[in-house]
């Protein structure tokens, strides 16, 4: 891999800890190998955490791509929290946990614009844990579908929130902004949670415990009259 594919696979948001770490690590070799080892390693997990590969989206109409990699801990009905700048009519939230292994670029869902963009401050929870789509910090962004969408006119909801850990979220959408599916939107910092607000009346094609992969994995088909599926870990 040559040193433009390096810097292209790595988020910029990663630089600058890469770079802090990789000086760290140059401080410490003067202590004795253990110490360059060390350094070397946490500096080497910080490019992987940081890493942002090319997704293969697929792009036929009516389909719902998952926003993030991880796994699915929560496929609920609920009432949206006001804060995603949905109305209050029942829907589908799939709820996908990322852990510090999984690649934290967030991709949007859908071709839409952006019609709402707001940042709560709360806590930092356990990001797999129900109450964390409503207490912990959060970045909410709700996409008005267009085009040839059977959903075109609907909006669907995509939150990023932070973890235990997570203290950052990055979020470069804002109101206005067209975004394709799958392209990248943003990203949060070591563990988090994304939640998917599915467009009204629209089921999900995944389970609890499958494993996501952002800008691939299609977690609905507006277009599909399928129930809801389940799953059975064999």
């Amino acid at each position: 891999m040559n040193t433009r594919k390096i810097i292209s696979y790595v988020h910029p948001a990663g630089w600058l800890f890469i770079g802090v770490l990789a000086l760290a690590t140059a401080v410490l070799s003067l202590l004795g190998w253990p110490w360059f080892f060390l350094g070397a390693v946490l500096t080497a997990w910080c490019v992987y955490f940081f890493r942002d590969p090319d997704r293969v989206t697929p792009v036929r109409p009516g389909l719902i791509i998952s926003p993030a990699d991880g796994r699915v801990v929560a496929v609920q009905t609920v009432k949206p929290d006001p804060g995603t700048g949905l109305s209050d009519t029942p829907r589908v939230r799939v709820s996908i946990f990322l852990n510090v292994f999984d690649v934290h670029v967030n991709r949007s869902p859908a071709d839409g614009v952006v019609v709402y963009a707001v940042y709560h401050a709360g806590k930092f929870l356990n990001a797999s844990l129900d109450k964390a789509s409503e207490d912990n910090e959060r970045m909410a962004l709700a996409l008005k579908l267009y085009g040839d969408h059977p959903c075109a006119g609907k909006l669907v909801g995509v939150v990023q929130i932070a973890g235990l850990i997570a203290r950052r979220i990055v979020c470069t959408a804002m109101l206005g902004h067209e975004l394709k599916a799958g392209e990248r939107y943003g990203l949060i910092r070591f563990g988090s949670r994304c939640d998917v607000y599915l467009p009204e009346g629209v089921q999900p094609l995944v389970a609890v415990g499958q494993r996501m992969i952002a800008g691939e994995t299609v977690i609905a088909d507006c277009f599909s009259s399928e129930e809801a599926r389940r799953g059975e870990v064999r």
